[in-house]
């Protein structure tokens, strides 16, 4: 049954033990998640870049740059939502632990949403740096918005994420995440080429998206501009986001109570 999920501070401990946990391992795994975007960024922006002129007014590596910090955003938030927690939930048997103590469903998956979103915060600002020691920036003052843009991506994508997590039966069911809605979301929401290059149809899909509604916002911050319709992006962003979080909660206690 859905329902609106009953929050409280409890989250907190379940976000600790998920970050101690991290710590042992915090350099391999903070390499392995950088080192897909900063390989697309830096060789495709770079090698095709050079081939290419001005893409929606700015170079491309900056264009790509700019929907890179999105991108790796998402995919952060998203493997962490999938991998780990469906490792502590399903094979480790960790949320089952730890539901034994006073704390409640909700506030075990509150604390993996909020865990995604810190995870997925270092992916955004490994990129935003790399822009800025690039100067692949307009106005760098403006950048710093793009840290809360961040914070609402992860939380996006990691709330959807957790939808999969509650519904697979294994690691191997991911794959079809992946192949059916992120790697689509990639090629249609302008991360490497704008939106305005695909077909009229392919440009109404892409509206819907939200890898869409989040480019729409970092890029503009990246090249020095205020994006437009912001309350509209912001609005969507977290729509997806609490949406997956309340469709997710419920699929998950169902699955717990069988």
């Amino acid at each position: 049954m859905i329902r609106l999920p009953r929050l409280s501070w409890r989250f907190v401990p379940v976000w600790q033990r998920n970050y101690l946990v991290w710590k042992k391992l915090a350099i391999p795994s903070i390499l392995g998640n950088l080192a897909d975007p900063m390989l697309y960024m830096l060789g495709l922006g770079f090698g095709l870049g050079s081939l290419l002129p001005d893409v929606a007014g700015m170079p491309y590596l900056t264009f790509l740059a700019a929907g890179t910090v999105a991108y790796s955003t998402m995919n952060a938030a998203t493997f962490e939502v999938l991998y780990s927690s469906f490792s502590r939930m399903h094979v480790q048997r960790t949320w089952d632990a730890i539901l034994n103590a006073p704390m409640t469903l909700d506030d075990v998956l509150f604390g993996e949403l909020m865990w995604a979103v810190s995870k997925s915060l270092l992916s955004g600002l490994a990129i935003l740096a790399v822009i800025w020691g690039l100067g692949l920036y307009g106005d760098f003052w403006l950048t710093l918005a793009i840290i809360p843009v961040v914070l609402l991506i992860g939380f996006c994508f990691g709330g959807m994420g957790l939808v999969m997590n509650a519904v697979s039966p294994s690691y191997d069911f991911f794959l079809y995440y992946f192949t059916l809605a992120i790697t689509p979301m990639v090629l249609l929401c302008g991360v490497f080429f704008p939106v305005s290059q695909l077909p009229p149809l392919l440009q109404a899909v892409s509206a819907w998206l939200p890898l869409t509604h989040a480019i729409d916002l970092a890029r503009p911050l990246v090249v020095g501009r205020v994006p437009d319709n912001i309350g509209l992006h912001v609005l969507a962003l977290l729509a997806y986001g609490s949406a997956g979080f309340v469709v997710a909660l419920a699929l998950t206690r169902r699955r717990l109570l069988r």
